[in-house]
């Protein structure tokens, strides 16, 4: 079985070196910021690297798939704040007690259905279902929603090939709900959006799709690779899931070292509005920087040992869940869920067998990154 953990952290040397390494994406070169320090400075500055950039904060970027701005993220304060006021409410459910018990439910009734089969694909079978049925009590709509989500599989915007499609499957799903909750307005997420005001104003739909299509891609593929990251690392390593069941007050911790080291997103764009120098690598007005994430995550001047996956690790500064005003509104989500699986592969597994991986492989022209699995087999035996 190929052993890819060299490449969690690929962008050390460059890191090292210049703290800045220039990488081409779509036809556009732009400097990729690599140290934490960087990074965490450039995610507060929001006058010098932008997010008001619709389609491009994504690499790569997404004119092609979707037709309309996501929000809140691709906006700047003030805007960013009284935008994001309008669905926080739904993202801080995931510290109800009632949604906390359902995630907890749902996650032991997956893993009874895991622990009764020979084996189990993690990622169609288990992850996906999971982030699917574990959105529906944020968004406080019927899990039987799920069900529609699955369908699309794990990459909203992709079909089985790989190429990207415009999102017209999610686009004409978020219309049809939206056009439900104005004949017939509940306590769900979509009438929340149709009954919202901005500024004094309510809503366009056009504004209303935008909340809608981030909220379906943003947290999909992201939840999906933690949760497959996670099982693997345990199934191979089966000393870290002794060292947990010894403890479960360790679990908070580890699961912050598991964001820290599988983070999901390797980068997000900022636009530069003017001319702009970074590490003396010109950046003209109108082009994008790369925040790399995780690059970040493995800075050995904030982290020792960072390729070392420390479950006790603390403080665990990770920037997983971004950094500054577009801190990710669903980290509470899902630090939710990962602390919800933890907690049921300690109760209930004695051990995790790894039978078949493929890694998900990111190929850049200037570096390839191990990011979550294609596909992941594995079988779980009870205590």
């Amino acid at each position: 079985m190929a052993d890819h953990s060299n490449l969690r952290d690929p962008f050390r040397e460059a890191r090292q070196k210049d703290g800045v390494l220039q990488c081409p994406f779509q036809g556009e070169t732009m400097p990729m910021l690599l140290r934490h320090a960087d990074v965490r400075e450039a995610a507060k500055d929001w006058q010098t690297y932008s997010s008001d950039a619709p389609f491009r904060v994504p690499i790569p970027s997404e004119e092609e798939v979707r037709t309309m701005r996501q929000l809140p993220i691709e906006t700047n304060p003030p805007e960013h704040t009284d935008y994001r006021a309008i669905v926080e409410p739904f993202f801080l459910r995931a510290k109800q007690p009632e949604v906390i018990g359902k995630v907890e439910a749902l996650i032991g009734a997956m893993l009874s259905q895991a622990l009764g089969r020979e084996s189990i694909e993690i990622v169609q079978e288990f992850a996906l279902p999971v982030q699917s049925r574990a959105l529906t009590y944020l968004l406080n709509v019927p899990e039987s929603e799920a069900d529609t989500w699955i369908g699309w599989g794990i990459h909203v915007f992709k079909v089985s090939g790989g190429e990207f499609k415009k999102g017209i499957v999610l686009e004409d799903y978020l219309h049809a709900q939206l056009d439900r909750a104005e004949a017939n307005l509940g306590e769900d997420l979509f009438s929340a959006l149709v009954t919202a005001t901005y500024r004094g104003r309510r809503l366009t739909r056009e504004e209303m799709m935008g909340f809608g299509n981030l909220i379906f891609a943003g947290g999909r593929d992201t939840i999906i690779h933690s949760i497959s990251s996670i099982i693997a690392y345990l199934g191979q390593n089966p000393a870290a899931l002794d060292y947990l069941r010894q403890d479960p007050r360790r679990i908070v911790h580890a699961g912050e070292e598991f964001f820290r080291v599988f983070m999901p997103l390797t980068h997000i764009g900022r636009v530069c509005p003017v001319d702009t120098s970074i590490q003396g690598m010109p950046v003209k007005a109108g082009g994008r920087v790369s925040l790399a994430w995780s690059s970040a995550n493995f800075d050995e001047t904030v982290f020792d040992e960072p390729e070392d996956i420390r479950l006790h690790r603390k403080p665990n500064p990770h920037l997983s869940f971004g950094f500054g005003p577009h801190l990710c509104l669903g980290a509470p989500h899902a630090r939710l869920i990962v602390r919800s699986l933890l907690e049921a592969l300690t109760g209930r597994v004695e051990r995790i067998t790894v039978l078949e991986a493929k890694q998900h492989i990111e190929h850049e022209a200037r570096y390839e990154r191990a990011n979550g699995y294609d596909s992941l087999r594995a079988a779980f035996k009870a205590r």
